[in-house]
């Protein structure tokens, strides 16, 4: 992989942010955005288990979906106490996805600030609360809505492999789904990487990016990147989604959810093999497009 550091400032303009980042769709760290918000230093396990400890979430460990595993499906469920508890004791990995905190408390809703200055289009109804266990992982996909995502972290680092909408194939997309078929895990480390060159040889030229999140830290993911995450501490954080202001960003958001999504669900359940099979095949004839070689 071709992988550079992305670009960090400790705050930036409006106009700044949209010519170089908004609009060319590029990723940027931003880290004094969040430290205003009273979220920066009230944020803490003690007070998330206080307000919502008795919730049960639903909980995902690291391992890989396969081709017939139906999307979304937990590994475990907890009450966020109990779950709090575990991962403060040391590693672990289990992770919560887009857990709704603010349908629990919606007091928290007070303790930040949309950032309007930067983007408008936020979807209010749905800030997200992600949260991981140490070596917990979020494998490499992109979000189903192609919105543009601020990803503030609050307690603990996060390490982060981001690629452009236009590396897809490099990375070998499933047709119909928002996943890839390699495994990143640990990509950063040679000795224990399960990144496999031979079998996955475009990931060679895939160009994208690589960077640590610390406490405050605001990623801007531009709509459509694919993004795979991991914690190197327990820790939290939260996205902002911004839908896109074109109108055919917009659409494309609405077929993922409702089109692409629903023609996968329909073609797992009635031919899973074939068309996995099918996937499979397609898969690996756009990686080697992708890498110039039209007669695949």
């Amino acid at each position: 992989m071709q992988l550079t550091p992305v670009d960090i400032v400790d705050s930036i303009s409006a106009e700044d942010f949209r010519q170089h980042y908004y609009d060319p769709k590029k990723p940027l760290v931003i880290r004094d955005l969040a430290k205003s918000w009273p979220a920066y230093s009230k944020w803490n396990w003690d007070y998330f288990k206080q307000l919502v400890g008795d919730q049960r979430v639903a909980l995902y460990n690291n391992i890989k979906s396969d081709a017939y595993t139906p999307i979304n499906t937990a590994d475990d469920y907890k009450t966020f106490g109990e779950y709090i508890d575990m991962i403060k004791q040391g590693p672990a990995g289990w992770r919560i996805f887009l857990f709704n905190i603010f349908d629990h408390a919606p007091e928290l809703i007070n303790d930040f600030t949309w950032p309007e200055h930067l983007m408008t289009g936020f979807v209010k109804k749905y800030p997200m609360l992600f949260t991981g266990g140490q070596t917990s992982i979020t494998h490499m996909h992109f979000d189903i809505d192609e919105s543009h995502i601020l990803h503030t972290q609050f307690i603990g680092r996060k390490r982060v492999l981001l690629f452009p909408k236009e590396e897809q194939h490099k990375l070998y997309r499933k047709p119909f789904e928002v996943l890839s078929l390699a495994d990143f895990s640990n990509y950063y480390d040679s000795a224990s990487s399960k990144l496999d060159y031979e079998k996955f040889p475009a990931l060679q030229k895939a160009s994208g990016y690589d960077l640590i999140l610390n406490h405050g830290d605001t990623l801007f993911m531009p709509a459509g990147y694919w993004h795979h995450m991991e914690y190197l501490d327990s820790g939290f954080a939260m996205s902002l989604r911004a839908l896109q202001s074109s109108v055919s960003g917009k659409l494309t958001g609405v077929w993922n959810l409702f089109g692409m999504r629903s023609i996968d669900t329909l073609m797992k359940k009635t031919m899973p093999h074939p068309w996995y099979d099918w996937k499979k095949k397609k898969i690996f004839e756009n990686a080697q497009r992708a890498l110039g070689n039209p007669d695949a």
